[in-house]
């Protein structure tokens, strides 16, 4: 089973509440969406995206943030 939460920020407050996330741990995907909800970009979270997969997803997630000034993240979580 799998619960969601949803966070608004700021480009400026997006990867590090990102960061936050993914350290929190007993997540299983984050969706990055504008404030429209169009989606920006899906992260499936695994052992290996803390590992050598960080950073370029926190690259990515940088430029995303120069690209709107308000996004939602969606947080999936294992229950």
């Amino acid at each position: 089973m799998t619960n969601k939460n949803e966070f608004k920020v700021s480009g400026e407050e997006l990867l590090k509440k990102v960061k936050k996330v993914i350290k929190e741990g007993n997540v299983r995907r984050i969706i990055i969406k504008d404030e429209k909800g169009r989606k920006f970009l899906e992260i499936p979270v695994t052992v290996g995206v803390l590992g050598a997969l960080a950073a370029p997803i926190f690259v990515a997630v940088g430029a995303i943030a120069a690209l709107a000034t308000k996004f939602t993240i969606e947080v999936v979580k294992k229950k």
